[in-house]
């Protein structure tokens, strides 16, 4: 019998007889979790010794031999070719911070199911109990022969950065980290919506975004190669400028490609006359500050689960509203994103996840809404069922065209 789960905190709910009941009485949430949201699944059947002989030994040597001899036909006859592992240390959970490896891995799990769900990819959970960037690195390079790619996943900045870098220079297949690259990703593909639907081109617009962490520098990164006018990023220091003496070299990386204009100052200074408010940050922006952003302009709040302008406000000023919750349109949700992405990068055995391959992501997935584009719809839902169709397809051409496919 499975041991009960007690929440120190609330208490949980005392029985007449002065026990805890396990939360999950109570809870719907526990409820789902109890025993974990996932498991391993055979797909070959084991009957008989006929079954067992081919399945195990003595067969299954003959596999081994034939890949000791030529080490590609793993990608053939294991899964290795179709599994992802979905790697994190637990610094940086949702918007829970440092919680730990064990604490983590209900998001880790959800995050495997999500891969199965909506592209078809099987994924396995690794929670690491090391925060050292070598650490982590060798620990995934020695990991790396079971699996087809790496999903970097609530590993907290600047190190995920580094981290990521590192294991791309070392490993032969995909490593993404996805609160960097799908976060982007969907924020482009939002972003081309919402420019045509204003009749604007990216290169018209000037953007501002809240957050010089993981999202907030590769959705600066990936809006300067996709065209935009000009981005700049705020920290919580204000403007990164290359005039500031206290930038990371991250930060000091962001400050060399972005901000054309020179804008120094805080925040809400910078979103005078600007066309769009990307925030992945937290906290809250003054409702005076919005307003003297540029008419028609777009604001994509994305903080969960209070974003950084509330719709209701945003709305008063802006031609366009993103969140990254379920409950208002257009829903900035990574999960659009990453199973297409490893689903066209597995299908063809792609080295490693390029720049090209993202861009195209969004704009399969700015595709998707076609002639149905309208201010509550730039983008579409996780549900659609033509979306990770839509992004595979269009990242496995771009493999192919980029040169880093290999089937």
């Amino acid at each position: 019998m499975a041991a009960e789960i007690v929440n120190p905190r609330s208490g949980g709910n005392t029985d007449q007889d002065g026990g805890v009941e396990p939360l999950d009485s109570f809870d719907p949430a526990f409820a789902l979790h109890r025993g974990g949201k996932m498991a391993v699944q055979a797909t070959v059947p084991v009957r008989d010794k006929d079954d067992l002989s081919l399945a195990y030994t003595p067969g299954v040597a003959k596999v081994c031999s034939a890949i000791a001899e030529q080490p590609e036909l793993v990608n053939d006859y294991t899964w290795k070719s179709s599994v992802v592992a979905v790697v994190t240390d637990g610094t940086a959970v949702l918007g829970l911070g440092d919680i730990g490896p064990e604490a983590s891995l209900p998001v880790m799990e959800g995050k495997a199911i999500l891969f199965k769900q909506f592209g078809g990819v099987d994924a396995v959970p690794i929670a690491l109990a090391c925060t050292g960037v070598d650490e982590i690195v060798e620990t995934v390079v020695r990991l790396a022969p079971s699996f087809g790619g790496v999903n970097l996943e609530d590993i907290s900045a600047p190190r995920c950065f580094e981290i990521e870098r590192k294991l791309q220079e070392r490993l032969d297949i995909p490593v993404f980290h996805d609160d960097q690259h799908g976060t982007a990703v969907v924020t482009l593909a939002a972003l081309r919506n919402a420019a045509r639907l204003t009749g604007k081109g990216l290169a018209d617009l000037r953007a501002v975004i809240s957050g010089a962490g993981a999202a907030g520098v590769a959705i600066a990164r990936m809006l300067v190669e996709a065209g935009i006018g000009d981005v700049a990023v705020a920290d919580r220091k204000g403007v990164v400028s290359a005039d500031r003496t206290d930038l990371t070299d991250v930060k000091r990386e962001v400050a060399g490609f972005t901000n054309k204009a020179g804008l120094t100052g805080s925040l809400e200074s910078a979103l005078a006359g600007a066309d769009v408010f990307i925030g992945v940050s937290g906290g809250t922006v003054p409702e005076e500050a919005v307003a003297s952003m540029a008419e028609g302009a777009f604001v994509f709040a994305m903080a969960n689960p209070n974003p950084e302008v509330h719709p209701e406000v945003a709305h008063k000023y802006a031609a366009v509203v993103a969140t990254g919750r379920s409950d208002f349109p257009n829903q900035i949700n990574n999960v659009l994103a990453f199973p297409g992405i490893f689903a066209g990068a597995l299908q063809v055995r792609a080295s490693r996840i390029t720049e090209g391959m993202k861009i195209a992501a969004a704009e399969a997935l700015a595709g998707v809404v076609g002639d149905d584009l309208a201010a509550d719809y730039v983008i579409p839902s996780p549900f659609d069922e033509r979306v990770a169709p839509a992004v595979t397809a269009a990242v496995a051409a771009a493999a192919r065209a980029e040169g880093v496919a290999r089937r």
